[in-house]
């Protein structure tokens, strides 16, 4: 699978549009490549506050579903420390 298709699947990007194509690669470039990364930054902006009102009718916010995503696919920032 293409780095660019694995990155929207993981954003879900088919059931909630909300990057385009451009940004998407522009995440993955910033990320090295590291598809998880990139989805992991990807996801924290989709996290941002996202309740909307209108006339009165308010949609609840989504941005917990979001950052739980987020956290499947943090990075774990462990590494092997060589000593001195």
């Amino acid at each position: 699978m293409e780095p660019l298709e694995e990155l929207k699947l993981l954003c879900r990007e088919k059931q909630v549009p909300f990057f385009e194509d451009d940004e998407l690669l522009y995440q993955l470039e910033k990320a090295d490549g590291d598809v998880s990364l990139a989805a992991y930054r990807c996801l924290l902006i989709k996290a941002e506050n996202s309740t909307v009102q209108v006339s009165g009718l308010t949609l609840a916010d989504t941005s917990a579903y979001w950052l739980r995503l987020a956290a499947a696919v943090r990075p774990s920032g462990s590494c092997i420390v060589e000593g001195g």
